[in-house]
């Protein structure tokens, strides 16, 4: 494993060769010992000079560890981090609850609650996340006459015809003998198009007259017509590499229990986040945190959950457990567990080997997190991982985890309003002074920052996962509760895909609940900031509270800022890439260039110095593969300097499909640029935090003054209108 010095390889060998009783006789009582060891640490008495001095000693070693590669220092770093907030939540309960009256108790016993629930997702995300498994592919050893049968399943309903065209022509492109790799179209929404579409490809079309149970439904009756011995899975908008099956199906034929594996979602358009507050490529979005490290991590536990989408599912165990669950709303996870209680093995390979379409504005984007906080609440209800068997522990934490993860949005609102209670309500929600409440509270957050930043620090930045639940957090309070209360309330809503956004617009609706949240703590800075000036309260307290205030107004801003949808025309999104072209005139010259991107209708590039092409002037492309290239007819659409754009001309089928194998089948270009942002350094992440919280407030005051100026107008108009009818009466 990455970092694993050779000591250690050495020692684990050597204790390997004990007998079995001798090392979990070992096991135990070193377990045993470390617990003992934390209890005391955790639960001696300090004062407030002796407690400042170990969190700096705490502190000191952390950042001296922090550098360090391998494991083995982030081990050291996440002990550090339980030590600082586990002696935090031992003060916290047996010395700051003394509350007097039911306000106090009301808010005080609210907020308990609230750090214990963000107490134990912390410890959970750091069982799963502190040694990924870093699988790689297996090695087909055998000939290619002997791989097995694969079907390829593409469900679809109300996607766009050119959505779905491009995941089948590269389906069919996939590099797996062709006689043994069938690709079925599952359509749900029934469309001759499609129909029509299908059988110029040359695949596979199921269609069925009911759409019940949703996703799962329209797979489950696949299963019942098709028989490959593999099922690979792919939404309507995700493309498969050509690769994708002789990466993958190794594993398969190296372990006879694998049943399920998956690989990541990646995307090649920006979500709503990434758009809105331009962090496209620079900071990782909501996913990659999942996707890059906390599958990895489940793999460990052999807990990889299924995604739905990209991944291989063994026939025989998928039907040994009644096909895909149809029981909750997230379907896939579903299907993971039930596998999982059956004896099972999953799998997680952390390589990009498709790429799909992002959710294009907030709303979709809020949809598609309802419909899997139900599920997963759903599931967390009807098919608890910590009841019922065939599961290890590892894995019903890693399960529990997931479920309880979108349990954070009630959480979320008391965090964000907390401080209001003391500064508008004098509630005194702390029995504590403001030295002690600081000498145990900044150590915790100091060091679960410094450790997550170095657990996570390529797949997210420090700050910025508050911003994303900000946002989501009112939306999905309802769902979850209700999901909880009766599970079988609510059904599959489809996320939509592709479109454009034709002019920019502030989403008012979305909006709500942070505009509410924003002018609460407005108010309440107002209340502390007058307190102060007439010393009506300590003035320590208030200076906590206030500086938790101010940081709460900079998420909310933050998380204002992706309300302001901008302006998206393309209705194909471009994928930036350097690929080698030549492009042929009409008048035989040929011109050496590299691509800067490319969409299924046209590319950009640029010109080596001393050459230009005239805007309307027609062109032939030659992109190449090994040895042989295509060409693709195409029109020149601008040209400045040296960058051109271009559009293909109508193609054929044919060419079509030999594009999108030219292009988006390409495994290089998704893992190029997979778990490749910038380190997070979490006092520069709190910088973009603070300016992406500026850009909402300005966004904010923007659609205001739209909104006031058209007001007026429309005033305007109607009294000049009422004047006139006055005039002629």
């Amino acid at each position: 494993m990455e970092g694993t010095p050779v000591w250690l390889e050495k020692s684990r060998t050597c204790l390997t060769a004990w007998p079995r009783p001798v090392r979990l006789a070992l096991c135990v009582s070193t377990c045993a010992i470390g617990f003992l060891l934390m209890a005391l640490v955790v639960t001696v008495p300090l004062d407030f000079e002796q407690q400042c001095a170990f969190a700096f000693i705490c502190l000191a070693a952390t950042l001296l560890i922090r550098v360090a590669t391998g494991r083995l220092p982030i081990l050291a770093m996440i002990a550090l981090s339980l030590i600082a907030s586990l002696r935090y939540l031992y003060w916290r309960l047996t010395s700051t609850l003394g509350f007097d009256g039911w306000l106090d108790c009301f808010f005080g016993y609210g907020l308990v609650a609230t750090e214990l629930y963000a107490m134990l997702i912390m410890l959970l995300g750091y069982l799963q996340t502190a040694w990924p498994l870093g699988r790689q592919p297996a090695l087909l050893q055998t000939d290619p006459g002997e791989w097995p049968t694969v079907d390829v399943f593409i469900p679809t309903y109300n996607e766009p015809l050119d959505i779905v065209k491009l995941t089948v022509l590269a389906a069919r492109a996939i590099d797996w003998p062709k006689d043994k790799l069938r690709v079925y179209v599952l359509d749900d929404g029934r469309r001759e198009e499609f129909r029509t579409f299908c059988q110029q490809a040359g695949v596979g079309y199921i269609t069925r007259d009911n759409n019940h149970h949703a996703k799962a439904g329209n797979l489950n009756e696949a299963l019942k017509v098709t028989d490959g011995q593999y099922i690979a899975f792919f939404d309507a908008d995700h493309i498969p590499t050509r690769a994708f099956l002789q990466v993958c199906m190794g594993w398969f034929l190296k372990n006879p229990k694998l049943a399920l594996l998956q690989t990541p979602h990646f995307f090649f358009s920006p979500d709503p986040f990434e758009k809105n507050l331009r962090t496209f490529r620079s900071v990782p979005n909501e996913g990659e945190l999942f996707y890059g490290l906390i599958q990895d991590g489940n793999d460990l536990w052999n807990a990889s959950f299924f995604c739905g989408s990209c991944a291989v599912i063994r026939r025989p165990p998928l039907l040994e457990i009644g096909g895909i669950a149809v029981e909750t709303v997230t379907e896939d996870a579903h299907t993971a567990l039930k596998l999982n209680r059956c004896g099972y093995d999953t799998a997680y390979l952390a390589i990009p080997q498709a790429a799909g379409l992002a959710t294009e504005s907030l709303s979709r984007h809020i949809n598609q997190r309802i419909r899997w906080a139900r599920g997963m609440t759903q599931i967390f209800r009807t098919d608890n991982p910590l009841l019922g068997k065939g599961l290890n522990l590892g894995q019903r934490l890693c399960y529990l985890n997931a479920m309880l993860h979108f349990f954070y949005s009630l959480p979320r609102l008391v965090f964000l309003t907390a401080p209001l209670a003391y500064l508008m309500f004098d509630a005194h929600i702390f029995h504590a002074s403001a030295s002690m409440i600081s000498a145990f509270v900044f150590p915790h957050i100091i060091l679960s920052t410094l450790t997550n930043s170095r657990i996570q620090g390529r797949f997210r930045h420090s700050f910025w996962n508050e911003i994303y639940e900000t946002v989501l957090a009112w939306h999905i309070l309802r769902p979850v509760l209700m999901a909880l209360i009766n599970p079988k309330a609510g059904g599959f809503n489809v996320t939509d895909k592709g479109g454009v956004i034709e002019k920019t617009f502030f989403d008012w609706q979305q909006a709500r609940p942070c505009i509410v949240l924003l002018v609460l703590n407005l108010v309440g800075l107002i209340f502390g900031v007058v307190g102060l000036m007439t010393q009506s309260s300590t003035p320590s307290t208030l200076l906590v509270n206030l500086a938790w205030t101010l940081y709460n107004l900079v998420i909310i801003s933050a998380a204002l800022g992706v309300a302001s949808e901008t302006r998206q025309v393309r209705s194909k999104p471009r994928v930036d890439a350097a690929l080698p072209v030549q492009i042929h005139r009409a008048d035989g010259t040929r011109i050496a260039s590299v691509t800067r991107d490319f969409s299924e209708s046209g590319l950009g590039f640029t010109l080596p110095a001393g050459t230009t092409l005239a805007p309307g002037e027609q062109i032939q492309i030659a992109l190449a593969r090994k040895t042989k290239s295509s060409l693709f007819p195409a029109t020149v659409m601008f040209s400045q300097g040296s960058t051109v754009g271009a559009q293909f001309n109508e193609l054929d089928l044919r060419q079509q499909s030999e594009l999108v194998r030219l292009t988006f089948s390409r495994a290089d270009i998704w893992v190029s640029t997979w778990g490749h942002s910038r380190e997070d350094k979490p006092l520069v992440a709190l910088g973009s935090v603070c300016l992406a919280g500026l850009k909402g407030i300005v966004g904010l005051l923007s659609a205001v003054t739209k909104e006031t100026t058209s007001f007026l107008k429309v005033s305007r108009k109607q009294s000049k209108s009422l004047e006139s009818s006055a005039s002629a009466a």
